[in-house]
């Protein structure tokens, strides 16, 4: 493994879970010529479980270097589509080996495939998601997921929380989260990203009306980025700003919590949607889907999500190269800077 070069960026990708849709999707979207020429591709995942995902799909895995991580152990008794801590496990070491690779500089970013948080707990391990767990190995400690289609892009003060817990988000958590909303959307390629920000109760509070959040956290949180010349404006009302910004009034829209985000991308665009983690020192894009058991090892996954979040973490590579080229002093050491 050499460090990465001045050409294409080096870009690793999970396998996933093993018995999930993960190898299947990884090997259909390499299989696209157009999008393997955007990056060296390095595979991380279990070899064997990748040429039974070769079979089923029937196309070969070329233009990817593999990395293959021995965590799984004997896969005599293997089966796709069936529920597994060991596969849990495997999938957990997948993240962690592609996460070392970019905090070493030998990759620029990381597309990962889903695992199954079930089959995590059941190999004995604490997890309550990707981007808290790859946060972690990081560093970092206020990781935020943002998703994006083509049509509308949306970022989480809140995720994996219970719904009580979110209403008590702060106005510090929430300014911070639309400073790396507009971060992240210029690593997209937006200049100026446009900002809706929601509001947390129904109508944004109706001036009290509906509970006092809406002015007491959100709307000092929008003040504060304005003062750092971000555009964003706000709160709005919750059940009406999503259809404005997919028609093109916004870029990015904060959502307060993790239904009130999902709910409108996947029903935007279930396929098109990429999960992107920011407040992390590296970049990683993901699909937005799960391990689809039901339809593992029978080739009809669709390798649409996958290929997304692969292009996107190609044109966020490129963009922050291009981004240090023009500001890094020459010879300067080029660790990995926050999203």
């Amino acid at each position: 493994m050499t460090d990465v070069t001045e050409t294409l960026p080096a870009i690793a990708i999970t396998m996933g879970d093993p018995a999930g849709v993960g190898p299947e999707i990884v090997v259909k979207a390499l299989a696209d010529r157009e999008l393997a020429a955007l990056a060296r591709w390095l595979v991380v995942g279990d070899r064997r479980v990748l040429e039974m995902a070769e079979r089923i799909a029937g196309t070969k895995l070329e233009g990817a270097e593999r990395i293959d991580v021995d965590a799984l152990g004997d896969v005599e008794d293997f089966r796709f589509g069936r529920l597994d801590a060991r596969c849990g496990q495997a999938a957990v070491a997948y993240v962690r080996a592609a996460t070392e690779l970019c905090l070493a500089g030998k990759a620029e970013a990381m597309v990962t495939a889903p695992l199954n948080k079930e089959a995590v707990a059941l190999s004995g391990m604490a997890f309550s998601g990707h981007t808290e767990y790859i946060a972690q190995l990081c560093g970092g400690s206020e990781s935020r997921m943002l998703l994006a289609s083509e049509r509308l892009a949306t970022v989480h003060v809140t995720t994996h929380v219970p719904l009580r817990q979110a209403c008590e988000a702060t106005a510090a958590r929430v300014a911070r989260t639309i400073e790396l909303g507009d971060d992240a959307m210029k690593l997209l390629g937006f200049a100026r990203p446009r900002i809706a920000v929601c509001g947390l109760n129904p109508h944004a509070g109706e001036h009290g009306l509906f509970g006092t959040e809406d002015e007491r956290t959100i709307l000092p949180a929008i003040q504060a980025a304005r003062a750092k010349g971000i555009d964003c404006s706000g709160p709005h009302a919750p059940d009406s700003i999503f259809l404005q910004a997919s028609r093109g009034a916004y870029d990015l829209v904060v959502a307060m919590y993790h239904d009130q985000g999902h709910i409108p991308m996947k029903l935007i665009d279930f396929e098109g949607t990429v999960n992107i983690s920011l407040g992390i020192p590296i970049i990683r894009t993901s699909v937005d889907h799960g391990t689809a058991f039901d339809i593992a090892g029978t080739n009809r996954a669709n390798p649409r999500s996958m290929k997304q979040a692969m292009r996107m973490a190609a044109r966020m590579a490129a963009t922050r190269r291009r981004i240090r080229s023009t500001t890094w002093p020459a010879g300067a050491p080029r660790a990995p800077s926050p999203s």
